[in-house]
């Protein structure tokens, strides 16, 4: 999506590794699962730094650390209502699958709709760029607080702390089909996949892209993350000094 090429293309202007090797080898991503069932979190992985694990799963109140080079960058995002098939032995996901039939996504992307967490580490000017992104659209409620962070006003936790599928207009709806309502909310661009909508074509600019009103009513719902490829809103955060990186899945309502 477009604002994850735009921290890519920053991550590509990283400084020469004798100043990455100094004084932040390494970073950490705590993810913790505060939500009432399993997730599933998937790390991808973009360039040479690929990392142990791409795929796990979290029972509740669990939580897990993962090490990163300072100069990783990827994705994250959960997982939910997954099993493992018992005549096949396929593993699958209601929500977030990657399409590998395992626990492990490998390098493969998530099957719209998921709540995408999105990390740059040590780009230009050796500061990390991290969104929170709803373009493809929503799943689970997501948050990320820098710890230990600074160097940069812009600092600060980034996600969606709603349960946006409670909000989620019919149309854009996910439904399960063992009836347990409405599992996911897909993007007007995955929905419907009209220029307007994914910003493409004609509609190629912040110029001619504007906020439908989907994406408004994201926005209004999760203020701290991108509602569409061009919002330019509080959407794009910044920490310099070697942060690392709390990431809370089903966070408190309360949490700011």
């Amino acid at each position: 999506m477009a604002q994850f090429r735009l921290l890519i293309s920053l991550f590509s202007l990283t400084l020469p590794p004798l100043f990455i090797s100094g004084v932040f080898s390494s970073r950490t991503f705590n993810l913790l699962n505060n939500c009432d069932h399993p997730v599933w979190p998937v790390i991808g992985s973009t360039g040479s730094s690929q990392l142990p694990t791409s795929g796990f799963v979290l029972q509740t109140g669990q939580s897990k650390i993962i090490n990163a080079p300072s100069n990783w960058s990827g994705r994250f995002w959960g997982r939910t209502g997954c099993a493992q098939h018992q005549s096949t032995g396929e593993f699958s996901c209601i929500t977030g699958d990657c399409g590998t039939g395992k626990l492990e996504c490998a390098g493969f992307d998530t099957l719209p709709p998921s709540t995408l967490v999105e990390f740059a580490l040590d780009g230009f000017g050796g500061v990390d760029f991290y969104d929170v992104s709803l373009v493809n659209g929503y799943n689970l409620p997501i948050l990320v607080v820098p710890q230990g962070g600074s160097g940069t006003s812009d600092c600060k936790t980034a996600g969606c702390i709603v349960d946006l599928n409670a909000q989620c207009p019919w149309e854009l709806s996910v439904t399960e089909s063992e009836g347990n309502g409405i599992v996911a909310c897909k993007s007007p661009c995955v929905r419907f996949g009209n220029p307007e909508y994914c910003c493409s074509g004609a509609y190629n600019s912040p110029e001619t892209c504007k906020p439908t009103l989907y994406a408004e009513l994201f926005k209004k719902a999760c203020p701290l993350s991108y509602s569409y490829v061009f919002d330019q809103n509080k959407t794009t955060f910044t920490c310099a000094a070697g942060a690392d990186y709390l990431i809370t899945f089903c966070p408190s309502p309360t949490t700011r």
